[in-house]
């Protein structure tokens, strides 16, 4: 008896640990300004952790019919299986460097600012120049728009930190239209002058399995990822994100996942 209610509080306070340190990482990542709220999933589970140090405390998980527990259990464990299934195919492209003598790259936008490109967006255009110095007659197309909270189009500001940091603006191809991924992709394909070239997708780490795929699924044959540098200590909240990224993407048809 004395050893099960050990382990019971043994389960509380991990329960209630997990569900601080998440509280934690969420207010750390909303106070870096990424600009949406799904830091809130960090808040909503600690709210669940919470609810399963209450349910072991009272012991009240006992109580739900066997039958239905059985249920819970196996939705729960079909969930896990698809979600890191999922993550080992994000985290396969995640050191993606290209194959080398591209035709073209392409550098997906990212939020920038009347000072420049924002970090993420930085590290994604220090990934293309890292490649066209080894690469220097791949053509380099900067697809992005201009959202709400920017002076500029995103393939603008990525145009100009590029040509400071020594590219040609001849070699530099502007696409300005795009506000997600699969136009990103779909737009800059009206520059490509075959769909058998080969390209390379420049963004974040996390999202080059998706990115790549989405390309393939728009038609170019020969596709290859490069992958920006991104803060360790952000990746749970981006490859967490991507996960549902990925599946919408599947489930609208914009990819496939394999």
């Amino acid at each position: 008896m004395i050893s099960n209610i050990r382990k019971i509080k043994k389960r509380v306070f991990v329960y209630i640990l997990l569900a601080i340190a998440c509280v934690l990482y969420g207010i750390k990542v909303a106070l870096q300004g990424y600009g949406t709220s799904f830091f809130l999933i960090w808040i909503f589970i600690a709210v669940v952790l919470s609810v399963f140090a209450i349910f072991a405390q009272k012991g009240l998980w006992k109580r739900i019919p066997k039958w239905f527990r059985r249920i819970i259990l196996i939705i729960a464990g079909i969930g896990i299986v698809i979600f890191v299934g999922v993550e080992i195919l994000i985290s396969s492209q995640i050191n993606a460097k290209g194959e080398d003598k591209l035709n073209y790259i392409i550098v997906l936008g990212a939020k920038v600012n009347e000072s420049g490109p924002s970090s993420i967006l930085a590290a994604r255009l220090n990934a293309a120049l890292r490649y066209l110095e080894v690469n220097p007659d791949t053509k380099i197309i900067v697809s992005g728009g201009k959202g709400d909270n920017e002076p500029f189009s995103e393939a603008e500001g990525m145009k100009r930190y590029l040509i400071e940091n020594g590219i040609s603006e001849e070699q530099i191809i502007l696409e300005a239209e795009s506000f997600n991924t699969q136009q990103n992709i779909q737009n800059s394909m009206k520059f490509i002058d075959s769909k058998n070239a080969k390209v390379g997708i420049v963004t974040s780490n996390f999202h080059v399995y998706r990115a790549c795929k989405i390309a393939k699924k728009q038609g170019l044959t020969n596709v290859s990822g490069i992958a920006g540098y991104v803060v360790p200590f952000y990746l749970p909240q981006n490859m967490f994100r991507e996960f549902f990224g990925i599946v919408k993407d599947t489930l609208v048809g914009n990819m496939s996942i394999f």
